[in-house]
């Protein structure tokens, strides 16, 4: 995922030719100087002549770009005394034509080689957040909510003295925009509900707020960026405008510098053969092998061919073979694939349709194994979801499906400076598969979503949404009221900047509900943040074909039900609560439906969840938004839960939410227990009713389990504080 550098030695100090006219600055020093062609034809001496002449400008070029004179120097010096390179753009051996000046070199012989042409390859300009640090009265609940994330900023970042004058968003931006070297692109004002240093009436300005917080996007070198940190001392928020993930990237970057080609040696052709439904060719499936001297993968075309390279001698070094459809069948995975060379590899797909729980879809209306194991088949009927609005941040979702016909707002962000109106077009299917599971509705047709009449807005981020688009997305849901958000994404570092947004957005009443993220280790930003609701993966037994890819997310901690924890999730004592989140069945573009894995996919359930306890449990009636109203939701989604998987709680957190539970129906009502537990065993509904905080968790480093003299709801825990 990406990293936040925030400046540091990852990316270094500004090179000497990224100044305010880019590198061109350096060339056109050298460029000027020279006498052009033939200035290095007569031998050593123009040579060294030309290049003496060429390094001297360099170095004033570079000088003057505003780098260290040693910068300058080191730009000029490759030209100097013998010529051994002639300016910085002579070779090694110098022996360009001195066409472009930048000529001459060691052995001082001009022959006509041709020169490298082009541009130069320096540090560009990165889109940096920068916003004032203010210290206002709700300075105690801003820095309880920062804490977490001291260690990242520097002690300013939470508020603990050392504020100075006070800097306001409108300064910053005619200062940034006066300054050489730093490009504004926007600033993002915050103009509707409660400043993130504000809470209570005060917090909102005449009218529904005025803008008193923000930030400003703007373009600049890591090393512009350390200079207004170091010139402002704290007072000023700058950080990387990191960019956002929906899901880990399939191609990861090296660790080294490594030979993955073989320079000779044997090649062939493996071609895989990938039928659907009565043996038609499938098209567009993504086809993979592991092993061997190097991993190769392809894509089916309209014959249902993919051919990939074989290095190597036999197709015996092969490992896996992997087959993802786009939609509407299963995945395909074997290990130690019995292929040949000589003909081709026949795989043949189940389709979603054909198994039992999904019988005839969508012909045939059907609910997911998710939903049913959260018990969404035993709610009544008039529990719809009806008054609530759900904001889905994600990569759009495609209004042709059937299923998802219903939602009619949404707000394009990436694209708002062209279009806002394009958030329909989703190019990626990633967040039409969780509005889907969130609000797919069609009594007889396809999916059946957990809260088919809510509002659904929808903020496109993906692809390339970055943290200062979040804000504005996060924005958008509070100036519309947004009861409830699904952010199935994540980023690399926490950003200080965010989490004074979702602060915001908490205290004007909009709950967060964030993926953990998918790369098996610590729980990623934005989930980690104490003011958001954290989501874990699990899946289940029997819920997807045994020769799918699905069974490669099965952890060894299954329960007597079947459930496991998903391999890949994250985990950590920031997971609040699981949910399904392997072989989820939703709706993708134009009008299909794929079976997918991630804390992406078990994210939505938990906010479908969410947004039935605020349409219908009748506290949430008279409650104004706050804060207050999205913990109290936030308590509720965790009390519901019940434990499964035989994983610790960080993990699972308290558990998968209960929808009957949650909304406080049936609260009597036997859960299903496995063969040989006894019926007092788990949690019980309401158990943790009348105990301190209700089950709330306490602070962000970590859990503390709430009237610690009484039993934990996980069999076997005892008094945690994890």
């Amino acid at each position: 995922m990406p990293k936040n550098t925030h400046g540091g030695a990852g990316e270094s100090s500004e090179r000497s030719a990224q100044t305010s006219d880019g590198a061109g600055d350096l060339r056109r020093g050298a460029d000027d100087v020279t006498a052009g062609p033939g200035v290095a034809a007569d031998g050593a001496a123009p040579g060294a002549s030309a290049g003496t002449a060429v390094g001297a400008t360099g170095a004033l070029a570079g000088v003057e770009a505003g780098a260290s004179p040693a910068a300058g120097a080191t730009a000029g010096s490759v030209g100097s005394g013998d010529g051994t390179s002639g300016g910085p753009r002579g070779g090694a051996d110098g022996m360009g034509n001195g066409a472009a000046g930048g000529s001459g070199g060691a052995d001082g012989k001009g022959n006509g080689a041709a020169e490298v042409r082009g541009r130069a390859v320096t540090e560009r300009r990165k889109k940096y957040v920068v916003a004032p640090r203010t210290a206002p009265a709700g300075l105690a609940p801003m820095s309880a909510g920062l804490a977490p994330f001291a260690a990242a900023f520097g002690p300013a970042a939470a508020g603990a003295g050392g504020w100075g004058t006070q800097l306001g968003l409108s300064a910053v931006q005619n200062t940034l925009q006066a300054l050489p070297d730093i490009d504004v692109v926007e600033t993002i004002a915050t103009r509707a509900g409660p400043s993130v240093g504000a809470f209570g009436p005060a917090a909102f300005g005449p009218g529904g707020g005025e803008a008193q917080d923000g930030v400003v996007v703007a373009r600049m070198t890591d090393q512009k960026a350390a200079e207004l940190r170091q010139r402002w001392q704290g007072q000023l928020l700058v950080e990387r405008d990191q960019h956002l993930e929906l899901l880990d990237p399939v191609l990861r970057r090296p660790d080294l510098v490594s030979s993955l080609t073989p320079y000779s040696g044997p090649q062939s052709e493996l071609v895989i053969a990938v039928a659907g439904k009565d043996g038609a060719p499938l098209a567009n499936a993504e086809v993979s092998l592991f092993g061997g001297a190097q991993p190769s993968n392809g894509i089916t075309g309209a014959d249902g061919m993919a051919r990939l390279p074989l290095f190597g001698n036999s197709p015996n070094a092969i490992t896996g073979l992997y087959v993802k459809p786009r939609a509407d069948y299963w995945s395909f995975y074997q290990r130690d694939p019995d292929l040949s060379a000589d003909e081709p590899n026949v795989v043949v797909l189940r389709a979603l349709a054909d198994w039992a729980a999904l019988r005839n879809l969508p012909q045939q209306s059907a609910m997911g194994w998710g939903a049913r194991a959260m018990r969404l088949d035993q709610v009544p009927p008039p529990y719809r979801g009806r008054g609530v609005k759900v904001a889905v941040i994600d990569s759009g979702a495609a209004t042709t499906h059937g299923n998802l016909n219903q939602i009619k707002s949404g707000f394009d962000i990436i694209n708002k400076r062209v279009d806002r109106s394009t958030w329909n077009d989703d190019s990626i299917g990633h967040g039409s598969h969780c509005a889907g599971v969130i609000a797919a509705t069609d009594p007889t047709w396809g999916i059946r979503g957990f809260a088919p009449e809510a509002e659904v807005h929808i903020c496109k981020l993906f692809p390339g949404g970055q943290i200062s688009q979040l804000i504005d997305a996060l924005e958008y849901c509070i100036e519309q009221q947004i009861d409830v958000v699904n952010m199935s994404l994540g980023g690399g570092a926490p950003s200080e900047a965010l989490e004074r947004q979702i602060i915001r957005a908490k205290q004007a009443g909009v709950a967060c509900i964030a993926a953990a993220g998918n790369s098996s280790s610590a729980v990623q930003y934005p989930a980690a943040s104490p003011n958001v609701l954290a989501v874990g993966a699990i899946g289940k037994l029997g819920e997807f074909p045994p020769d799918s890819y699905h069974t490669e997310t099965i952890s060894p901690d299954i329960d007597m039900q079947g459930f496991f924890s998903a391999r890949f999730s994250c985990f950590g004592p920031q997971v609040d609560v699981c949910a399904p989140g392997v072989a989820v069945v939703s709706a993708v573009p134009p009008n299909n439906f794929a079976a997918w894995d991630g804390t992406s996919m078990a994210t939505p359930h938990v906010t479908g969840l969410a947004a039935l306890v605020l349409a219908h449990r009748p506290e949430f009636q008279s409650i104004p938004r706050s804060a207050e109203r999205v913990e109290l939701l936030f308590r509720l989604l965790r009390q519901s839960a019940r434990p499964v998987t035989l994983a610790d709680a960080t993990r699972v957190g308290f558990g998968m939410p209960d929808a009957l539970t949650a909304l406080g129906l049936s609260a009597l009502q036997a859960m299903p227990l496995p063969q040989g537990v006894a019926a007092g065993a788990g949690m019980f509904p309401n158990m943790l009713a009348g105990m301190q905080d209700n089950g709330a968790r306490m602070g962000a480093a970590g859990w503390m389990a709430p009237g610690m003299g009484l039993p934990y709801p996980f069999g076997g825990m005892g008094r945690p504080m994890w």
